[in-house]
């Protein structure tokens, strides 16, 4: 029988947000990236230098200075990559917040315009998909269904219950009563496996 996990909408809010495929490896990509993997790092910064680049030209207001805060916020991400937590949330928001806040702080520094303006441009940043990228998102989610399925199912198990149940890793290993760093081996080797799949289905 073919294995069906809940994917963004059919997940419960309540228990945390759903993470589809090009989020999950978005994740999986920051995680490794707090373990000091600079491969994962250039894959981050891959996966999201243009939409960040975007809050930053608006909210800095010209090319070269948004370039600028762009680096500062990559060099921020590199060294706070650690503090993330996919139970909280998802990797585009964590970063795009930090993105926002740099570019704030920028704003600030330099006294371009008023306090007015930079209310309404502080604004939080519009990251809600077009049509286009809705459908995407549902031929990823097959995508995903069909390589979790393939998946070994404990390392399967450790995927779902840390993503898709709003988990953090200590709760996900006390629910399976594993020792902590059992839970993130698996998960680790999981999201492995989980990315392998889905590159060779891309």
């Amino acid at each position: 029988m073919p294995f069906h996990y809940p994917v963004r909408s059919s997940v419960p809010r309540a228990h945390g947000p759903g993470i589809a495929g090009a989020d999950l490896l978005l994740a999986d990509a920051l995680l490794r990236t707090g373990e000091e993997d600079r491969q994962a790092f250039r894959q981050v910064y891959t996966l999201t230098s243009s939409k960040l680049f975007g809050i930053c030209l608006r909210i800095c207001g010209d090319r070269q200075s948004a370039e600028d805060v762009l680096h500062d916020v990559y060099v921020l991400v590199w060294k706070r990559a650690g503090a993330f937590d996919p139970a909280r949330g998802k990797a585009i928001t964590w970063l795009a917040t930090i993105t926002r806040n740099r570019s704030i702080d920028w704003h600030r520094a330099k006294h371009v315009r008023s306090a007015g303006s930079l209310e309404l441009i502080a604004d939080a940043p519009d990251l809600a998909p077009d049509a286009e990228s809705c459908l995407m998102e549902q031929e990823g989610a097959t995508r995903l269904n069909q390589c979790l399925a393939a998946l070994n199912p404990t390392y399967r198990d450790a995927i779902c219950t840390a993503f898709f149940d709003g988990m953090t890793y200590a709760e996900a290993a006390a629910c399976r009563g594993v020792p902590l760093g059992t839970m993130k081996s698996r998960i680790r080797r999981g999201l492995s496996q989980l990315r392998k799949g889905l590159d060779s289905v891309a």
